[in-house]
């Protein structure tokens, strides 16, 4: 593992969180022909499942064989191009996917934060604060005591009074941006976050990285999903390669980023 961000390691016994064992994951696609959204269609592939058949079935092999193991105060940046099974990975890790063979282990309870992490349209920012909050296991006092933090990270109201607002008048940026200060006022075991930091402007960049950094020190571990080789260098010591669903390289953030843009030219 390279050395910390800030010139130093974590101090005492390296503490796994995080252990992929030969991790494979298989997406089940439905196929067909024609007509396929009918009920007639649908109840031949009811039929067809029952009888033990898989016509139509398309086998997706999106994570193959991937084994790493990630520990306490670690910030791990995952990179690869579209479709390599990053986001795939990360699902795995927070146990909304089932492996198909392997296993993933946890310690900790694992948080997967995602541009598309579901907050409600009609409720108002302020009232998806207190949900998210509760979603991740904080007490309403503890949601009381960070809110004003919250609404300030997330820089929603600097234009505005838009926390009073539905989240569906929100820009794609604004939400994003509420739903990482949603999830970085918490302390996580294992924090996920998959192109979060890919929104905003660079201010609200430079904090989302400052954050990641405490999260750090506070003995969690943290996985980046980003397309921003500066945002993975500013943010993380350690880089996963994927591509096409198999772990290509796992090393110091400089080294694995050098072989990436030499092989991509990114």
């Amino acid at each position: 593992m390279a050395d910390d961000i800030d010139g130093a390691r974590p101090a005492g016994p390296r503490i796994p969180t995080v252990i992929a064992d030969d991790v494979h994951i298989v997406y089940r696609v439905n196929g067909g022909s024609a007509g396929k959204g009918s009920a007639t269609a649908a109840l031949s592939r009811i039929l067809r499942r029952d009888k033990g058949e898989s016509r139509g079935v398309r086998k997706v092999h999106a994570v193959r064989g991937v084994s790493f193991t990630a520990y306490r105060g670690e910030a791990i940046g995952l990179i690869g191009t579209n479709g390599s099974g990053k986001s795939t990975l990360l699902r795995a890790i927070a146990g909304l996917l089932p492996t198909e063979r392997g296993r993933v282990y946890t310690d900790g309870q694992p948080s997967l934060l995602g541009v598309n992490a579901a907050l409600m349209g009609d409720l108002t920012g302020e009232r998806n604060v207190i949900l998210g909050g509760l979603a991740m296991g904080m007490s309403r006092e503890e949601i009381r005591e960070r809110y004003q933090s919250i609404v300030d990270f997330s820089g929603i109201n600097e234009k505005g009074d838009f926390i009073t607002l539905p989240m569906r008048t929100y820009s794609s940026g604004m939400g994003a941006r509420l739903r990482f200060a949603i999830a970085a006022a918490k302390d996580h075991d294992v924090l996920m976050i998959d192109e979060a930091l890919a929104t905003g402007d660079r201010k609200f960049q430079i904090r989302s990285e400052e954050r990641i950094r405490e999260l750090r020190k506070e003995a969690g571990t943290v996985f980046l999903v980003s397309h921003s080789n500066k945002s993975i260098r500013d943010t993380c010591d350690r880089v996963l390669w994927l591509e096409k669903g198999e772990l290509l390289m796992d090393g110091p953030t400089d080294e694995v980023l050098r072989a990436y843009e030499k092989e991509t030219g990114r």
